[in-house]
């Protein structure tokens, strides 16, 4: 087994990774930067490594991350999520560096990566995959639309190299395609280096089904049962559940027949995921694999017992996967809340600040996973979200009772939280019945909005405020 891991990421997927090195007995390494020397990932590694001052540049430089762990003696790196966790570059660099990396072959990771490359290869073996495109940046937009009218609308336009809901449009009629398709270009080229935007078949309200990806170094594939990734905001999930509420035993049965044959055919290794959109027939169309571990697998954890950061880094270091497709089922219903630091009522504007007071849930079958705590600064340049919030019951009726229970439970001051508006999705009779695909939200939110409230924090900021102008008039 590795003696010591660098852990390339931050926040709470690094606290997790952790974890799961200290119940492998292994030593961690906490790569930060100045605006993360607080957070918990820092205070728990064994060892930590300043990559310096830029908030963002250290964990987006493959060297730099690959002369931490060689300075730290780790011997392999762990990628997390987001950052560079699905970049076939720093894969390869780690691997030529002599470093283990743990997760996919880099080019896997690059085949996978190209939606275009990854959408030929599974139609190539059969996969179900949305009606779509291949790059349409070298048509004229006259061509363009004539595919458009061709594919039939609605339509949506994504970047090849896209995730995490950036560089996707949806256009409904013609006149709205060039505006979209240039929009979309654009963020491409910000987000992911590359403006390549293909087109596909817009699937109307479907569920968004994700199966769990287990696969070791020696050919053996299996699936950890789904997940229903349906609650989502601007196509970034919000509320995940496993399994999924409204899945037939016959329909996960072959869903998860093409989710193993999918990664088969990619010749896949480690942890990774299966997305599928799920229609009001029940046809299901292949969407995406995402080759690193995912923000969600908490709740797969959850009803299945089997720890999955624990069983990457095993696979990494070359153990045989001891476990069959037969040995995988479901122990009740998991549900995952998503806790961001945004203040709902300005349309979920990130609000980072100090935290004044904090008071996680607790009880029986519930979890939080989070790397924040009473004092600390939620730093302003990252992803808003700061715990996901993990509950576990016999039947759904109950775990979403549960959620309910903790969410009411769990106390944070300082700063606004999308708690409270998590608190009134638990008490809507579509989400309490699981009656919902990726619309709900859409239709939903301004019915889900809490009351505004006026907290201690708000009163202090307000005086902050009066007294900085009063200073600065007084000055002048």
């Amino acid at each position: 087994m590795f003696k010591r891991i660098l852990i390339a990421n931050r926040g709470e997927i690094a606290v997790r990774i952790i974890r799961a090195c200290n119940d492998l007995g292994i030593e961690s390494v906490a790569i930060f930067s100045h605006a993360d020397r607080e957070s918990l990932h820092v205070k728990m590694a064994t060892l930590t490594y300043n990559i310096g001052e830029d908030p963002l540049k250290g964990y987006l430089d493959p060297d730099l991350i690959i002369q931490a762990a060689k300075e730290t003696e780790a011997e392999a790196i762990h990628p997390g999520y987001g950052f560079l966790s699905e970049n076939a570059i720093f894969a390869k660099k780690v691997k030529e560096a002599g470093l283990v990396w743990i997760g996919p072959d880099s080019e896997v990771i690059k085949k996978m990566g190209d939606k275009n490359e990854a959408r030929n290869l599974m139609m190539a073996n059969g996969i179900p995959i949305v009606p779509g495109t291949e790059p349409l940046n070298a048509l004229s937009i006259y061509e363009i639309q004539k595919i458009a009218s061709k594919i039939g609308y609605p339509v949506i336009l994504k970047a090849s190299s896209g995730g995490g809901g950036r560089g996707i449009r949806v256009v409904w009629q013609e006149n709205e395609l060039e505006s979209a398709f240039d929009a979309c270009k654009r963020e491409a080229l910000t987000f992911f280096k590359n403006d390549d935007v293909f087109m596909e078949k817009y699937i109307q309200n479907p569920r968004h089904i994700e199966f769990q990806i287990l696969a070791d170094n020696y050919g053996n594939v299996i699936h950890l049962l789904e997940r229903d990734c349906s609650i989502q905001r601007r196509h970034q999930k919000l509320i995940e559940i496993a399994p999924s509420p409204i899945m037939s035993k016959d329909l996960r049965r072959k869903m998860g027949v093409v989710a193993t044959a999918a990664a088969k055919a990619a010749n896949y290794t480690n942890a990774g995921t299966i997305e599928f959109l799920v229609d009001d027939n029940n046809e299901f169309y292949f969407m995406e694999m995402n080759t690193r571990i995912q923000v969600e697998h908490g709740v797969t954890e959850e009803i299945t017992g089997i720890d999955l950061i624990g069983r990457q880094i095993r696979i990494a270091n070359g153990e045989i996967l001891d476990l069959q497709q037969s040995d995988i089922h479901a122990q009740g219903f998991a549900i995952e809340a998503r806790i961001n630091a945004e203040d709902v009522h300005n349309d979920f504007v990130p609000n980072p600040g100090k935290i004044t007071s904090y008071y996680p849930a607790l009880g029986p079958f519930v979890r939080v996973d989070t790397y924040v705590y009473k004092d600390f600064n939620i730093p302003p340049f990252y992803d808003s979200m700061i715990a996901k919030l993990i509950v576990r019951a016999t039947s759904y009726e109950l775990a979403v009772k549960k959620l309910h229970r903790a969410l009411n439970e769990f106390k944070i001051r300082g700063v606004k939280t999308t708690i409270p508006f998590l608190i009134n999705i638990c008490q809507d009779r579509d989400f309490k019945r699981g009656s919902f695909d990726t619309s709900y939200l859409e239709h939903k939110t301004q019915s889900l909005m809490p009351e505004p409230t006026h907290d201690e924090s708000d009163l202090v900021a307000a005086i902050a405020v009066a007294l900085t102008q009063h200073f600065e008039e007084a000055q002048s």
